[in-house]
């Protein structure tokens, strides 16, 4: 009897697996068709950047590099990005010990509030800033009086990156802090140790490499933000425009080789990214790996 259920069994299993086996030709059609779609819509554009960027010459690619406007589009670039990072990891990491390792009023909201910028337009974005700090905006008048100007300068520029890159690092440690549970925390805690350095011995070894895949695509988001930075730059070359406005600029002035020279720039830290971002995801998965 138990030989005829074994029997049932084993064809029972070898019938699904053939249900759910496909067909070559459906696994073919489904990986060209993958294979076409990621050449044309992502491998191509970058070569296509890299082949405009030298198509006069590289003398050329890097005299537009070199121009002031570009070199201050570079600094102002870094300089959000330098500033905007730090203090989304701050709050990122704080928001997400709060989530993760707290029961209290307003965790809904709170989580709610971190997703925020995920599902405004960056232009929308940039439009709230200019309703809070324009001439006409709830602090216009007040920031006029004391001689303070916040919009159409750097201000504006590193808050508007600041709100679209805030979901970055929270987002990634919340799941990861909530997987891990509270067990070494506590553990620490009940043998004397204080809340910091419980953070600095337990938490942080912990989430280090998510904290830096929070960070690489933080940093990311912040140097090729376009939308809310585009509201609130005024455009003003040499002073208030980033590697992406530049590029805008650049091309609507018909200096096509100086655009994609730059814009080449862009790519090439996207390719520099991506690079440490999977290494990031592999130094993860191996440290998950040796956890387990």
């Amino acid at each position: 009897m138990s030989g005829s259920n074994n029997a049932h069994d084993l064809a029972y299993k070898l019938q699904s697996k053939d249900a759910t086996r496909e067909a070559n030709w459906v696994r073919y059609l489904l990986l060209t068709l993958s294979l076409i779609c990621f050449l044309s819509l992502l491998i191509l554009p970058l070569i296509l950047v890299f082949v405009e960027a030298f198509r006069q010459g590289i003398q050329v690619y890097f005299q537009a590099l070199i121009e002031p406007d570009t070199l201050a589009a570079v600094k102002l670039t870094l300089l959000t990005a330098v500033i905007a990072v730090p203090l989304n990891v701050v709050f990122g990491v704080a928001a997400a010990w709060a989530v993760a390792k707290f029961n209290f009023r307003g965790k809904t909201l709170l989580t709610t509030l971190i997703d925020t910028p995920f599902s405004v337009s960056p232009v929308i974005a940039g439009l709230m800033l200019v309703l809070i700090f324009g001439t006409q905006g709830w602090m216009g008048t007040w920031l006029q009086e004391h001689n303070i100007q916040v919009l159409y300068s750097v201000p504006a520029i590193v808050i508007a990156t600041i709100f679209i890159t805030v979901p970055f690092v929270a987002r990634e440690l919340i799941p990861l802090m909530q997987a891990q549970g509270n067990e070494e925390e506590e553990a620490a805690i009940l043998l004397g140790a204080s809340g910091w350095v419980t953070f600095w011995k337990i938490t942080l070894p912990n989430i280090k490499w998510g904290l830096l895949y929070g960070v690489i695509l933080c940093n990311a988001r912040a140097m090729g933000e376009f939308g809310a930075v585009s509201v609130v730059s005024g455009h003003i070359r040499g002073e208030t425009n980033t590697l992406p406005l530049h590029v805008e600029i650049l091309y609507n002035d018909y200096s096509y080789s100086a655009a994609f020279a730059v814009a080449s720039l862009l790519a090439f830290l996207a390719i520099i990214t991506l690079v440490i971002k999977t290494w990031v995801e592999v130094r993860q998965e191996k440290n998950s790996s040796s956890a387990s």
